[in-house]
């Protein structure tokens, strides 16, 4: 143990762990209209920190004799005290992680599978969308031209109004913001 580990583990706090365990609870009672990204920066610190103790907890026990059993009960408590703050903390994170990835990590896997799966499925779904979408487009541009055949004018004046109708909704969009797809734009803030 250096220097500034005794020192932290000798001051105040609960659990032995001094200065720092009493900065964490002030992060810990902090407001409940926190930002979601502070609150998991947070929980993120305070896992690193468990690892650390865990880390630290380790060297201790796998070089343990009588001399190193206040500084073992210390690291003990130590970690009980960042276990619990960092119950704490997670209860202000709502994160949901699916269970398929809880279930690959438990299986020992990456990950990083889900994803790649995920993506996958996309990706199938959208071709098969894309499939359906150029079916109809093409089922639309046969009826045209059988229509034409049969009722030409009929088809003449259809494809008139269709085009000066997406002549104004082109022009009320552009006055609007509005992208060709309905969607709206959305001015980037610098």
């Amino acid at each position: 143990m250096d220097s500034s580990q005794a020192s932290t583990l000798g001051t105040g706090g609960s659990g032995g762990n001094g200065i720092v365990s009493t900065q964490i609870n002030d992060m810990a009672n902090a407001t409940p209209n926190d930002d979601p990204k502070q609150n998991l920066t947070q929980v993120i610190n305070s896992i690193q920190k468990t690892l650390g103790l865990l880390h630290q907890l380790y060297l201790t026990v796998s070089s343990f004799n009588t001399a190193s059993q206040l500084p073992l009960l210390q690291r003990l408590n130590s970690l009980v005290t960042e276990l619990d703050n960092m119950a704490k903390l997670s209860e202000k994170c709502n994160i949901q992680v699916p269970m398929e990835v809880l279930n690959l990590i438990d299986d020992g896997k990456n990950p990083d599978e889900f994803t790649r799966d995920v993506l996958n499925s996309c990706i199938a779904k959208n071709q098969v969308t894309k499939g359906k979408t150029d079916a109809f487009k093409s089922l639309r541009k046969h009826l045209l031209e059988e229509l034409e055949q049969t009722f030409p004018d009929e088809v003449e004046s259809y494809r008139e109004i269709r085009a000066s109708s997406a002549a104004e909704y082109k022009r009320l969009a552009q006055s609007q913001s509005i992208l060709p797809n309905g969607d709206v734009k959305v001015k980037t803030e610098l």
